[in-house]
């Protein structure tokens, strides 16, 4: 165990970080299809089939398009309008609108810096001293509130706060009672062993349920998050720290049930935490991760 799991730290830290962005999925609503658009599609292509840093998808629905980005299915739609190449060719100021993802910022900010570099290279043929008018604008739009970092935190201080109860109720005490030979005295009771496990999950979930709801308000308020009045928020917050709550527990029980040291379950509790954060996406985009890494994220729950 000392020797492996470096040596996976190494392969999935090694692989989780600093990787190279590719395949952000970008729809194009092209309603000008003149000269000037096609070459702006003729670099987007360029980046497809070079870098492989976007894929792109056309479509004529400009509604559909954006519903599509608010949906996760792509990372940003570019929206060509029908006057783009007549303004080219006059030179006045003609503009593309791309609206963005803006929950994933390292993905959002790569997606407008490749855009705007294809669009300024439909007509690079010199570089001019003065400012020239005639080049065409990158008008990008966050389709989301921008969220203060310390406020984007608080979500996943949460789950933190979820994983590290079930991992110290549950299954762990199952263990602690198995490893000190106290759930022989249980079988001395005519409970099954399902009421014993169900017992545990409930136990451990009232517990680190009042403690996700205790660290979700100390969180809001130190960072300054404003309390929602309505009370259909709150419920579906607590439901969502309640299933994760749920989730948890029996993922733990499944994993570290059967153990009988609770020092063999500190080692995969310290393991999983490394397996199944950094892998996630929550720290660096799944675009970036090689291909057996991203089939992995798909899965981790």
């Amino acid at each position: 165990m000392s020797i492996l799991l470096p040596i996976i730290y190494l392969v999935i830290l090694g692989n989780s970080f600093q990787g190279k962005l590719q395949g952000l999925p970008i729809v194009v609503v092209d309603q000008d299809g003149a000269e000037w658009s096609q070459r702006l599609m003729d670099n987007l292509r360029a980046l497809v089939k070079g870098p492989k840093t976007v894929t792109l998808d056309q479509t004529s629905d400009e509604n559909q398009a954006i519903r599509n980005v608010r949906q996760g299915r792509y990372k940003a739609c570019l929206i060509i309008p029908m006057d783009f190449s007549k303004k080219k060719a006059v030179k006045a100021a003609p503009e593309v609108a791309l609206f963005l993802d803006n929950t994933d910022g390292i993905s959002s900010e790569t997606i407008r810096n490749v855009v705007t570099g294809a669009l300024r290279a439909i007509a690079l043929t010199y570089v001019p001293l003065r400012e020239d008018f005639g080049s065409p604008q990158l008008n990008d739009i966050n389709l989301y509130q921008q969220v203060d970092y310390r406020q984007s935190l608080v979500p996943g201080v949460i789950i933190m706060a979820i994983f590290l109860g079930t991992q110290t109720t549950g299954a762990f005490n199952l263990v602690m009672d198995r490893f000190l030979g106290v759930d022989e005295s249980y079988m001395l009771t005519p409970l099954s062993k399902g009421d014993i496990v169900g017992g545990l999950i409930i136990s451990g979930l009232t517990v680190t349920t009042i403690i996700a709801v205790f660290i979700m308000t100390v969180g809001m308020l130190i960072t300054g998050i404003s309390f929602s009045r309505t009370f259909g928020h709150f419920a579906l917050l607590l439901l969502i720290i309640v299933l994760t709550t749920m989730s948890l527990l029996s993922l733990m029980f499944v994993l570290l049930g059967r153990l009988r040291h609770p020092r063999v379950v500190g080692i995969i509790s310290g393991f999983m935490n490394v397996i199944l954060f950094f892998p996630s996406g929550a720290v660096y985009p799944i675009a970036s991760f090689p291909e057996w890494l991203k089939l992995f994220a798909t899965i981790n729950p």
